[in-house]
C-alpha cells in the first residue's frame, strides 16, 4: 500500500482561538480553488490532533473507531494519523454522489473537499456496550468541532451534514457493510460576495 506523506502540521497559527470559534458554519458558495496539501494535512491533522487524542481514539484492539477520507476532485482518500499520510481509497469524484445522498444539497458538490466521517462498530464500541450511543456522537462532534476551528485558522469555511442516505453514501464511497457513515464536512474556500 503506497502513502502520501503529508506536510508536517504547525501548531502555532497567524489567527487567535477566539477568532477562530466565531467562523460560523458555511453553506456555500465555494471557490473553484482545490485545497493544498499542507490545508488538507492541517485539517485533517486536527481532526485527530496528536498523541493522547490519537490513542484515546482507539478501541481495546488498537484499532481506531473512527475513519476519516478526503473526497476531492482527483479521488477518495483515507488518512492514517499514526502516520499522517493518505492512501488512495478511490480514484473518482464522488462529491455529486454524496450531495445526492444528501437530498440534493449543492454545496456538498461543488466544495472542492469532503471530509467523510465514519466508523467501524466491532472496532472498539464493545467496550462502551450500552453508552455507544452517547460515545459516538461525542467523538464526532469533537472532529467536526476541531475541523472547523482549524479550516477557520485555514481562512477556509464549512459545515457538518449528518443528514443522508447511509446506504447511498456506502455505496458512493464503496465501504464495507461494517463501516456506517457517520457525517459529511465539505470545506473550502467561500467565494466573495457580489
Amino acid at each position: 500500500m503506497s502513502c502520501i506523506v503529508l506536510p508536517s502540521p504547525y501548531i502555532k497559527g497567524q489567527i487567535s482561538i477566539e477568532t477562530a470559534v466565531a467562523v460560523r458554519p458555511f453553506v456555500g458558495p465555494y471557490t473553484e480553488e482545490q485545497l493544498t496539501a499542507e490545508q488538507l494535512g492541517q485539517l485533517l491533522w486536527a481532526a485527530h490532533t496528536a498523541g493522547d487524542n490519537i490513542r484515546r481514539r482507539k478501541g481495546p484492539n488498537g484499532r481506531t473507531w473512527l475513519v476519516l477520507r478526503a473526497c476531492c476532485a482527483d479521488g477518495v482518500w483515507r488518512y492514517h494519523p499514526r502516520e499522517h499520510c493518505l492512501t488512495r481509497h478511490l480514484g473518482r469524484d464522488v462529491r455529486e454522489d454524496l450531495a445526492g445522498a444528501a437530498r440534493n444539497r449543492w454545496f456538498i458538490a461543488q466544495s472542492p473537499c469532503i471530509l467523510a466521517i465514519s466508523t467501524v462498530p466491532q472496532n472498539g464500541l464493545e467496550r462502551c456496550e450500552k453508552q455507544s450511543l452517547r460515545c459516538l456522537p461525542m467523538e464526532v462532534g469533537r472532529v467536526v468541532e476541531r475541523v472547523l476551528i482549524q479550516a477557520a485558522a485555514l481562512g477556509l469555511v464549512g459545515v457538518p451534514v449528518n443528514e443522508f442516505d447511509v446506504a447511498w453514501v456506502s455505496y458512493a464511497l464503496i465501504i464495507s457493510r461494517q463501516e456506517e457513515p457517520l457525517c459529511l464536512l465539505p470545506v473550502g474556500r467561500p467565494a466573495q460576495e457580489d
